[in-house]
């Protein structure tokens, strides 16, 4: 005949691991440069939500600047100007800011 058999190498136990370290590698590294750092900051901003009180100055998501006035559940009431206020998710509340932060704007 003209054709030969081919035979396939033995595996080895060495070979399986190595194929699968730049995967484990790869993992451990979006752990430590992307899921943490983002579970941190969820925990941070849940934290911070649950943390809000009457007088705290915040931000809204919106990008709207304003004084708590009242909070309930699952709502806050924002002071945003003289005698407006309007009720916002506390999700929707983004950042909370220093006190005088808007007398300073």
């Amino acid at each position: 005949m003209f054709i030969s058999n081919a035979y396939a190498a033995p595996a080895s136990a060495t070979s399986d691991l190595m194929s699968f370290l730049p995967l484990i590698v790869i993992f451990v590294l979006f752990y430590f440069m992307i899921i943490r750092p983002q579970m941190k900051q969820a925990k941070e901003q849940r934290n911070m939500i649950a943390a809000l009180q009457k007088g705290d100055e915040v931000v809204t998501s919106g990008g709207i600047v304003g004084k708590v006035t009242k909070v309930a559940d699952a709502f806050v009431t924002v002071e945003i100007a003289a005698n407006t206020e309007i009720t916002v998710q506390k999700n929707a509340i983004q950042t909370a800011l220093p006190k005088g932060t808007i007398k300073s704007l």
